[in-house]
């Protein structure tokens, strides 16, 4: 170091420091650099689009076992959960470890129903719907025009890195989601679907997980003896098949559009029953019409995250239920015009 010219001690001393305050500010910004090639920062990270991409593939393939916490209405439910998939078919247990320890396995689209308490199982069908996730949005959505995508922060969940994302909409017809990713897979370790007023209507939450591990085929047998329980089919699933509609709706919500029409029935009956699909790329609702003379119309209903709404339309009962707000299946249902 260069003496100042002055030789004043002070003098000495302001210069001594302003070097040790240069040599410092050199080694935090070596330092920051080296943090920010190691871990990159938001700018860098893939789009929020992305992480969605990644999430529908970790959900479709991704075996897992471990302990969600479900609430649903206030009420929390802990699940024991063990999920295969093998050759693109779906095997799982859920174990609802309070009340009655109700079990459901399923076997591709076959689900069992094990009732310990009335020492029976309920066999049914069903489509390719999640147990855990039926309420995540898929990787293919439009943003922009209902909807914000965005990256909010990283947390630790079960345990394991994640990264928040948050799908705000733009108005009061559909709801909210905030979802954490698991960093490394892209598996949802936890959602939140969120109301109008951006209270939590539904969670799901891993408190502990396993991803990707090898599990024995024994973890997916029913946990008790089932020998001398009694079996019970569901009628088999409605015969659906593609039809043209005459009705129409005059006033959607903004966003909504008609996607399908479908003709449905039992097969154990020959009355058909119209569904109509409408959706805004993320949130769907749909539409049943069927002859309603002798059925008494309840009007609004609510289960979980779920809205209902049936109005009698000439000779018709119409019917819309979906994921979203109360007002939003309303409109729907008195939009509808008969042919």
């Amino acid at each position: 170091m260069t003496l100042p010219r002055n030789g004043n001690r002070r003098s000495i001393d302001n210069e001594m420091r302003m070097t040790q305050n240069e040599t410092i500010a050199a080694l935090k910004a070596t330092f920051v650099g080296f943090v920010l090639a190691m871990h990159p920062v938001y700018a860098q990270d893939a789009a929020p689009g992305e992480w969605l991409k990644k999430m529908a593939s970790a959900v479709q393939t991704t075996n897992y076992e471990g302990t969600v916490i479900r609430i649903q209405d206030g009420v929390a439910d802990a699940l024991k959960v063990v999920h295969v998939v093998s050759d693109d078919v779906v095997r799982e247990k859920v174990i609802i470890q309070e009340g009655n320890n109700l079990e459901i396995i399923r076997n591709g689209n076959e689900v069992h129903f094990i009732m310990p308490e009335k020492k029976s199982v309920l066999v049914e069908e069903w489509d390719d719907k999640s147990t855990l996730f039926s309420t995540l949005p898929s990787s293919d959505i439009r943003f922009g025009s209902e909807y914000d995508l965005s990256i909010v922060r990283k947390e630790r969940i079960a345990g394991r890195k994640s990264i928040m994302l948050a799908i705000r909409p733009h108005d009061g017809f559909r709801y909210g989601h905030r979802i954490w990713l698991d960093i490394a897979t892209g598996f949802p370790l936890q959602t939140k679907l969120m109301d109008e007023h951006g209270d939590a209507i539904e969670q799901v939450k891993f408190a502990d997980i396993t991803l990707d591990a090898e599990i024995d085929v024994s973890a997916l047998q029913p946990s008790i003896n089932i020998d001398d329980f009694r079996w019970y089919a569901e009628p088999q699933r409605t015969i659906t098949k593609e039809a043209a509609s005459d009705w129409v709706s005059d006033n959607l919500p903004p966003g909504f559009l008609l996607t399908s029409t479908r003709s449905e029935r039992k097969s154990d009956t020959d009355e058909a029953v119209m569904h109509m699909m409408f959706s805004d790329g993320l949130a769907n609702v749909s539409v049943f019409v069927e002859p309603g003379l002798d059925m008494t119309i309840s009007g609004r209903t609510r289960a979980g995250a779920s809205n209902a709404f049936s109005i009698l339309v000439g000779e018709f009962c119409v019917t819309a239920v979906g994921e979203v707000p109360a007002v939003t299946v309303e409109q729907i249902a008195r939009s509808m015009q008969a042919p």
